[in-house]
């Protein structure tokens, strides 16, 4: 067994015991420490387990992938969810914490005096949750399948293990804590080589700063003027201006900053705090931890596409790094050898159609063969974005056990995010849907028992998804985004601070959202794929950003069926000046 593999098995097979044994130690004994810890985190721990929560695989393993190819344009998605948390955690969360139930739809019910606006929450919610947790078992499989020998299938198999121990075992207040620990995990595994990485490129231990710093190759060229040029002389646009039109970049942004002020699984974080103040303090500690990574990834792109340019064309393929081949082992790198001259050229375009699909049988030299039909350009190397993070300690010739690092670091933000994203589902259904709903009188314990059992289908679920994506991961995750923008996000703003909205106005529009955004994600990413093109798009607006026209219709349509509705009765309106009264709270109210 290698250094490197010796190092991932000790690093994962650590932190996966250090998971259950905080799951094991902090198991739930009543559904309130179920669904909200007991309320008694304090803000640090709170800010941390939030930031690993919020922190995903898209943050960790696909965000700096995405940023290194799309260069510029990739940053919507860097000032999205910054964006969005700031606006999470100033315009919602405080308010949400000091109504003080135990879910969104609790406050989407309760709020709209409804049942039938608890259940159609429960569905957007429902579907936001799954749509985001396949990327997260996504990144999780490629973890394993490149670290320790295991096919994807069998790596998401894992993960669905671990997950179901410290999820279902210890609800919210195994998650909380293991979270903490898991945060930790994976921004040391983040920065660590991140820092090696500028230290070699620029000599700059700080990759924020190595960034704009003069590259150690005697060019006297910085990062970025340097990958500007290499990447024009391949034929490529230059790294630092975009290709999408300011309409979509905006939609895009506008999409997921407020989508991620209508994620379910973090919104529910600010319930665990003892009161209304620790809720924004535990905020602003949140946004400190996650700056830690967010002001690293452009930096991380950056190097990785250079080093990956600069290792990869014009390169024989039988001089190639060992870390090339072990990627095009598990199916995330192709190489298609067109001019049949044994060198790798790296180039604009698509180097053959779809996905790689390897045969058995290698090439003359080496190489895995493809069954795919070749393009008509020069390219000839596929790379998943997803690997970039991944990949480039190795890239880079780092030592094995940074690489191992990254390894556990990868599978920690995806798994803290699976285990929010699939408690968030299963309190969902066990709390609302039945508790609330169906079922109004079982106890506690029936309450909890259900919780579990959905905790467990949810995971199942989540694993199907992982095994089969429907893209890769930050773009699944963007759709994610998307759907909570344009579904959740407006019926929580009007709820807060509108009297006036009725249950009538938020039902019609949480439905006309959702239905429009989900209709026009499918129609481009599944049924007219071949239409998926600026020229089809509705406005010059991608499935990425059609979030925010999806949320626009949200509340033109609840304010439109508002009008015509019953008003709002005295003790909702009444709800709702005691949530926006600037006081602490106390706990939960009793169930």
């Amino acid at each position: 067994m290698t250094d490197v593999k010796l190092l991932t098995y000790l690093f994962v097979g650590a932190s996966f015991a250090l998971y259950i044994g905080i799951a094991i130690w902090s198991r739930a004994a009543s559904t309130r420490e179920f669904y909200v810890a007991g309320g008694h985190v304090h803000p640090v721990a709170n800010g941390m387990a939030t930031a690993a929560d919020w922190m995903s695989a898209a943050s960790f393993i696909s965000m700096a992938g995405i940023i290194a190819f799309m260069g510029y344009d990739g940053t919507v998605y860097l000032m999205g969810w910054t964006g969005g948390y700031v606006l999470l955690a100033l315009l919602l969360a405080p308010y949400l914490r000091k109504f003080g139930e135990f879910t969104v739809p609790d406050f989407i019910g309760s709020r709209y005096y409804s049942h039938a606006a608890r259940v159609v929450a429960v569905v957007c919610l429902i579907v936001v949750s799954f749509t985001y947790v396949a990327g997260q078992m996504r990144g999780v499989g490629i973890v394993f399948s490149q670290f320790l020998d295991v096919d994807i299938t069998a790596g998401v198999v894992i993960g669905m293990a671990v997950v179901f121990m410290y999820a279902v075992l210890g609800g919210m207040k195994g998650i909380t804590y293991t979270q903490v620990a898991q945060y930790c995990v994976l921004i040391f595994a983040y920065l660590v080589p991140a820092i090696f990485i500028s230290l070699l490129v620029t000599g700059n231990p700080v990759p924020q700063l190595g960034l704009g710093a003069t590259v150690n190759d005697g060019s006297g060229l910085s990062v970025l003027e340097k990958l500007d040029r290499t990447l024009v002389e391949l034929g490529f646009g230059p790294y630092t201006q975009g290709a999408k039109s300011p309409t979509d970049v905006f939609a895009i942004t506008m999409a997921l900053m407020i989508g991620t002020a209508g994620l379910p699984h973090v919104i529910v974080r600010f319930f665990t705090v003892p009161k209304v103040s620790d809720a924004r303090k535990s905020a602003g500690y949140a946004l400190l931890f996650i700056a830690l990574l967010y002001t690293t990834a452009p930096a991380v792109g950056a190097f990785a596409r250079l080093n990956f340019v600069q290792t990869v064309n014009d390169t024989a393929y039988s001089e190639v790094a060992p870390w090339f081949r072990s990627w095009e082992d598990v199916g995330l790198i192709g190489w298609l050898d067109k001019n049949q001259d044994g060198a790798i050229r790296y180039a604009p375009g698509a180097p053959f159609e779809g996905t790689p699909h390897f045969s058995a049988d290698r090439g003359a030299h080496g190489e895995r063969l493809l069954t795919n039909r070749p393009t008509d350009n020069g390219n000839e190397v596929y790379v998943d974005r997803d690997i970039m993070v991944l990949a480039n300690p190795e890239i880079a010739g780092l030592p094995p056990w940074v690489i191992a690092l990254v390894a556990a670091g990868g599978l920690a933000a995806a798994l803290s995010t699976a285990a929010g994203l699939l408690l968030v589902i299963s309190t969902s259904v066990s709390h609302d849907l039945i508790k609330k709903t169906l079922a109004r009188g079982i106890t506690d314990r029936q309450e909890l028992l259900y919780a579990r059992v959905a905790a467990a289908l949810a995971i199942a679920v989540a694993g199907y998804l992982g095994v089969n994506p429907p893209g890769f991961v930050a773009q699944v995750v963007a759709f994610a985004f998307g759907l909570a923008a344009a579904s959740l996000f407006p019926a929580i703003l009007m709820g807060i601070f509108s009297l006036n909205m009725n249950r009538e106005g938020a039902i019609a529009g949480m439905l006309a959202g959702l239905v429009f955004t989900f209709g026009y994600i499918v129609y481009f990413k599944f049924v007219a794929p071949e239409e998926n093109t600026e020229l089809h798009w509705w406005l010059g607006i991608s499935p990425e950003g059609i979030g925010a026209l999806g949320a626009l219709l949200n509340f033109a349509t609840a304010l439109l069926v508002s009008r015509i509705g019953a008003p709002v009765p005295a003790h909702v309106r009444s709800l709702v000046h005691s949530i926006r009264v600037p006081r602490g709270a106390g706990a939960p109210r009793a169930h």
